[in-house]
């Protein structure tokens, strides 16, 4: 059993919480960062593109793991160890119109997965998401898969979420 802020792609992740995209001006250099480390250095300040795999891209770097390198949030869904449930830590992909929505699964019930991602409601944080609207869950490629992760308890996250 593993405490989920005992894996090391989870605390990078957590250490973001908060952090806002930046405004239509000048994007947050943090941000523009994910672009580098996610593969996408061309990317400089630039609010048009999704930078929700580009965030779990960058974590992954950070943490010394494989990502895809895509800034296409759907390329997760073929990504690393699949799974049929989420468990925390892992990584999950949604659906939505343009496109696709990608984060890291801090907690879960019978009816919603919260997850840790960036550009939600234009920052990182964690947010409510309908178990029914998940495409797929993955878990990190290289990393052997725990057979319990204890997740983080929940309050005050975003339920109506804008993610382009």
């Amino acid at each position: 059993m593993k405490n989920i802020t005992d894996l090391p792609w989870m605390k990078i992740a957590s250490s973001y919480i908060g952090l806002h995209e930046g405004t239509s001006l000048k994007a947050n250099a943090k941000v523009v960062k994910f672009f580098g480390e996610a593969g996408h250095p061309e990317i400089k300040n630039d609010h048009t593109t999704p930078w929700c795999a580009a965030f779990v891209g960058a974590v992954l770097e950070e943490a010394d793991l494989p990502h895809t390198g895509s800034l296409l949030a759907l390329s997760y869904a073929k990504y690393g160890q699949k799974l049929d449930n989420p468990i925390g830590g892992c990584i999950a992909t949604k659906k939505r119109n343009g496109g696709g929505h990608v984060f890291f699964v801090v907690s879960f019930d019978d009816k919603y997965v919260y997850g840790l991602g960036g550009n939600q409601n234009d920052q990182v944080s964690i947010s409510r998401f309908p178990r029914s609207v998940i495409y797929s869950y993955c878990w990190p490629e290289g990393v052997a898969i725990p057979d319990k992760v204890v997740t983080t308890v929940v309050a005050n996250t975003a339920t109506d979420v804008k993610e382009t």
